[in-house]
């Protein structure tokens, strides 16, 4: 009898012909996340399977599993060579943890002797003699005692389900460029997009020495942070500083968030059109800071005049964000006291229903294309690898 980790994934099932596209990707991406681990992964139907793993490994391939986007659920379960005494004395060592359960039956192999209510019954009466503590609840167990008969000779019984992320497997919604600063929501951004298939590269406006190096190393830890759920990211470092300087110094004070945000949607569009990506992913959400007005949002988006941006966490509040945050490990990176470069230059009362005509009129000011061009020509590019790019 051999330990074995079963691997569901659910909504790939809907993508009809091009199901195995994504079944084959998530295969893929699981194999790149465990490659440094000895273990055999194989294919049984609609399953992936994780044996041969030592005992050591095995909370480790458990808390890799658990990142991947694309599973469901994951279940540690004993192995066994189909037979009926096998499946009956595999079941008599199981020691409940509640007080009430049931069995189900899943006979995938159809030349197993036995139907599956007739089986689940049995087994029920098996597992009660040693837990004559519990009882068997057929409408609300507590519990649930899983076999699995397969159609390659082996069964699988297991009694938990470890929750995943679900989602779509990374890279089979095409690449996508996220505006990463150090605050909460970006990250938490970044994190969503990816869950919904997306492989991310990200963008970082960074004004030195306006705001300091740990400023832009908390940018780089946050996306290491995210790297488990997403795989390698591309960083693109970009010097703003004398962006915001002209900006300051030739424009209406209450227009500079304004500007400054039209000009990052200009530059990020341009270094995702460069590097393949397909879209622009930004944290922001409606009427959270002045910028993020529905006018102010407006403006915005006249500058991605080819590629669509998507924000994720329009509708949210912050409490909400937080809680995501929270929960994949980049809330206390975020709130290190180290201020990204929209606190640069920060006018007292920020407008919060631009005119277009008048944010045309303010970067006619401007040599708007020389600093365009001089920023993206002095980009650094940071690599935050996980596995290797091509999956």
């Amino acid at each position: 009898m051999n330990e074995a980790i079963l691997i569901r994934f659910g909504e790939i099932f809907l993508k009809g012909k091009n199901y195995f596209y994504f079944e084959n990707t998530l295969f893929k991406n699981i194999q790149n996340r465990l490659r440094n681990i000895d273990l055999k992964l194989e294919r049984i139907a609609g399953r992936f399977l994780v044996t041969n793993f030592s005992q050591d490994d095995k909370n480790k391939i458990i808390d890799i599993l658990k990142t991947i986007f694309g599973i469901v659920s994951i279940s540690l379960a004993y192995e066994i060579d189909t037979s009926i005494d096998n499946i009956y004395n595999t079941c008599k060592k199981i020691i409940l943890k509640n007080s009430t359960f049931k069995v189900e039956v899943k006979r995938a192999d159809k030349h197993f002797p036995i139907e599956s209510p007739v089986l689940a019954r049995e087994i029920g009466h098996i597992i009660l003699e040693n837990n004559l503590d519990k009882s068997v609840d057929v409408h609300a167990p507590e519990e649930i005692v899983y076999v699995e008969i397969r159609q390659n000779n082996k069964t699988y019984i297991y009694h938990d389900k470890i929750t995943c992320l679900g989602g779509m497997p990374v890279g089979t919604s095409g690449k996508a460029m996220l505006l990463l600063s150090g605050g909460i929501d970006s990250p938490v951004a970044g994190f969503l997009m990816a869950k919904r298939g997306l492989q991310i590269d990200a963008i970082h406006f960074y004004s030195y020495p306006y705001t300091s190096e740990q400023a832009k190393q908390k940018v780089i830890d946050l996306a290491n942070i995210i790297k488990k759920y997403t795989g390698n990211i591309r960083l693109f470092i970009v010097p703003f500083t004398k962006i915001q300087e002209e900006i300051h110094k030739n424009c209406d004070d209450e227009y500079m968030v304004t500007l400054v945000r039209r000009f990052m949607m200009d530059i990020a569009e341009r270094v995702a059109k460069q590097n393949e990506c397909s879209a622009i992913i930004t944290g922001e959400n409606l009427a959270q800071v002045a910028s993020q007005t529905v006018e102010g949002i407006t403006c915005t988006n006249k500058m991605a005049k080819n590629l669509p941006i998507f924000r994720p966490l329009i509708a949210f509040d912050k409490i909400d964000i937080s809680k995501i945050a929270e929960k994949i490990g980049t809330y206390n990176t975020s709130i290190l006291p180290y201020e990204d470069c929209c606190s640069v230059f920060l006018p007292k009362k920020p407008v919060t229903h631009p005119k277009i005509e008048r944010v045309e009129k303010n970067e006619s000011l401007l040599d708007r294309e020389n600093l365009i061009l001089e920023a993206i020509n002095n980009i650094e590019i940071i690599d935050i690898k996980l596995f290797t790019r091509n999956i």
